[in-house]
């Protein structure tokens, strides 16, 4: 991107960052996950409200990962674009009682530098706690 006659470097996601991202929230690491976000970030999974802002992620993102017993991302396919990255990926997710679900999903960002800055989760988890699935 040129701005002012200055060519300004755009950060494009590549395939090691989205690994470390996963990483991160396979991990159930709710600390290492507001450090990818920005202070004021806005963090929506599924058709779960809107959270904005470190402290409350955190607090979300902490309530799922003591509510499953494991997650593991796969990766698919990603597509950048100027200040946005989208990726499809499935999730197997692990429950308590050992049962493992898996989930497709796409995830949607908007990119602030290095930052995501809102964070919005394609998914339809809803049988994760439904024990009869």
């Amino acid at each position: 991107m040129i701005v002012a006659g200055v060519l300004e470097h755009v950060f494009q996601p590549d395939r090691a960052w989205w690994e470390r991202v996963f990483a991160v929230i396979d991990a159930g690491d709710a600390a290492g996950f507001v450090d990818l976000l920005t202070p004021d970030a806005q963090f929506r999974f599924g058709n779960a409200p809107v959270v904005v802002g470190h402290e409350a992620i955190h607090a979300a993102a902490a309530g799922f990962f003591a509510a499953i017993a494991s997650s593991r991302h796969r990766l698919f396919r990603t597509w950048n674009g100027a200040a946005t990255a989208v990726c499809e990926g499935e999730v197997t997710y692990t429950r308590h009682d050992g049962s493992v679900i898996r989930v497709p999903f796409a995830n949607v960002f908007e990119m602030q530098g290095e930052k995501i800055a809102a964070y919005r989760i394609y998914i339809d988890n809803s049988s994760l706690f439904d024990r009869s699935v």
